[in-house]
């Protein structure tokens, strides 16, 4: 399907919007309902009202492709150590003031769109280049549904597991047909209250709870979340205790936890960055409250990185960064101490070794674009 202006790319049609009767078409993808005008785009800027229809304008586009750690979406209970095969579109549907990959969310450029892939390419690049996974990142993959939903279906044909990223910004049922096709999911979960949402990211908290209590109950996704921890804005002692028992209580004591370190970027640059101490009181009051496996990120601290057994207390997997030290899984996923079962995705009785490279790809450098078939 091409749109009618000649400056732009190839779109494709969508399924979740319908007619207003003042003659608007409303986008139902998620809980902003964008109320579009012919030729008007949604919030999230790359879908859009053409020919009266709410159209995806970045099928097969990329902001970029990058071979990362797994740890690095973060998610440590998922294939430890393995490769991933990164990548994004442009745009957000929120509008995050502290957004720490502004240049590729808030994009109203296509020139941010570097790389163009089939579905078939990027299945093709991660099984030639290693990759376990292929993670939808950078920008949230819920804005170009059916171009990830698509890559997932490739992967899968491949034996390559699929990868979220993603606010949990999301209306019912695109969730349900997107989760369909992902094998795990890093949900932000940004703060615990309605007041940040509102002011800070332009969205609302419940339907951010709504997705995590889903794929906890209603599906296979592997689930981790991450908080950024912003001083003065979500990093109460209040806020943490209620966040890490709602967790415990919602979605179970296995769900780890990340919280991790705010730098100062995009419209936030007066806010200093998180202090380690802060990030250090997070994860006690998580551990205190019953979470079995917090963590801790954008800073260095070892003890914070790593994996610890809740039943004796033993080291199971060591983390410095993004490289991992000590391993005590047995086969099946358990301590090898006290033989207590770890939660998460384990593959092999030891981890990769991808250690922490982050490997640029241009899948043109690579020849895989000669064949990469229809994008429509």
């Amino acid at each position: 399907m091409k749109a009618n202006n000649p400056d732009s790319i190839d779109v494709v049609p969508t399924r979740y919007w319908h007619k207003l009767e003042d003659g608007r078409i409303q986008c139902d993808l998620c809980p902003r309902f964008c109320k579009l005008h012919e030729g008007q785009r949604g919030l999230c800027f790359v879908r859009a009202n053409r020919d009266d229809a709410v159209v995806l304008t970045t099928y097969g586009r990329s902001s970029g492709f990058c071979v990362d750690p797994i740890e690095k979406k973060p998610l440590y209970h998922f294939l430890p150590g393995s490769p991933v095969l990164s990548f994004g579109t442009a745009g957000c549907n929120l509008a995050c003031k502290f957004c720490q990959n502004w240049d590729i969310s808030k994009s109203r450029e296509f020139d941010t769109l570097a790389d163009a892939a089939s579905p078939q390419t990027i299945a093709r690049a991660a099984v030639e280049m290693g990759c376990q996974s292929v993670a939808y990142t950078y920008n949230d993959p819920i804005i170009f549904h059916e171009y990830a939903i698509d890559v997932a279906q490739a992967c899968k044909a491949q034996g390559i597991k699929s990868v979220a990223v993603t606010s949990g910004y999301v209306c019912d049922k695109p969730r349900e047909e997107f989760y369909q096709h992902m094998d795990a999911a890093n949900v932000d979960l940004k703060a615990f209250d309605e007041r940040f949402y509102k002011k800070l990211t332009g969205s609302h908290l419940a339907p951010v709870l709504e997705t995590l209590q889903y794929l906890k109950h209603h599906t296979d996704v592997w689930l981790e979340t991450t908080t950024l921890i912003i001083p003065g804005e979500n990093d109460s002692e209040k806020e943490l205790e209620e966040m890490t028992q709602w967790v415990v209580e919602q979605l179970g004591p296995d769900v780890p936890m990340h919280f991790s370190a705010f730098h100062p970027d995009w419209k936030m640059r007066d806010i200093p960055p998180t202090p380690p101490e802060t990030l250090k009181l997070a994860r006690q009051i998580a551990m205190k409250n019953g979470v079995r496996y917090a963590y801790i990120g954008n800073i260095h601290d070892p003890e914070g990185d790593s994996t610890y057994c809740h039943h004796c207390g033993e080291l199971l997997i060591g983390r410095d960064w993004y490289e991992m030290g000590e391993w005590n899984l047995d086969t099946k996923g358990n301590c090898c101490f006290c033989n207590t079962p770890c939660a998460g995705i384990f593959d092999s009785s030891s981890p990769g070794r991808w250690g922490a490279r982050r490997r640029p790809v241009q899948l043109k450098a690579m020849g895989l674009n000669k064949q990469s078939g229809s994008m429509g």
